[in-house]
């Protein structure tokens, strides 16, 4: 079994997932059910994710999975994470093998852009799904920052939704 790594995001008409200081309030009037994120959810065995996004989704509240194993990648440890948050350091590479011989079917690979890039510079996303917001914030973090190796992938899916959004889904071109 090969494990299929899934990146699902919100990302807005000029390439960013939050604002210079990691704010993502511009998503407040499209809510993530919209863009299927309860079942998608419910598909993945664990999430990986970058300290940035780990430390942005903390401050929204309480942890919005439980129950769902989450790998941290970072250097530093974490305070008092919830039950079932790992952190990791060293090489992603080592990370991503270390997940593969667990035998996971899906990873939601959460972000930010330096875990994107580093997998797509592993070869390692399957499958990108975008909630496209219809919004140009002009600065902020990339989903793709600069390093962002060229890749091809092929659209699979894509589904208009309320307020002018988008909802793609493309996957790794063979």
């Amino acid at each position: 079994m090969r494990t299929i790594w899934h990146c699902h995001i919100a990302v807005s008409l000029d390439g960013l997932i939050a604002k210079p200081d990691g704010s993502v309030d511009w998503l407040a009037a499209y809510p993530a059910e919209d863009f299927g994120i309860d079942a998608f959810l419910a598909s993945v065995d664990t999430i990986l994710m970058g300290r940035v996004t780990y430390e942005a989704v903390r401050r929204l509240g309480d942890w919005p999975y439980p129950g769902k194993p989450t790998v941290v990648v970072t250097s530093r440890t974490l305070p008092d994470p919830p039950e079932g948050v790992e952190a990791r350091g060293g090489e992603l590479g080592a990370i991503v093998a270390e997940l593969e011989q667990r035998g996971l079917e899906r990873v939601w690979i959460e972000g930010g852009g330096q875990i994107v890039r580093g997998m797509l510079a592993l070869g390692r996303l399957d499958v990108l799904e975008m909630a496209v917001i219809p919004i140009v914030l002009g600065d902020g973090i990339r989903l793709f920052p600069a390093g962002t190796p060229e890749t091809t992938l092929r659209l699979v899916r894509c589904e208009a939704k309320p307020r002018s959004a988008l909802h793609l889904v493309y996957e790794r071109a063979a």
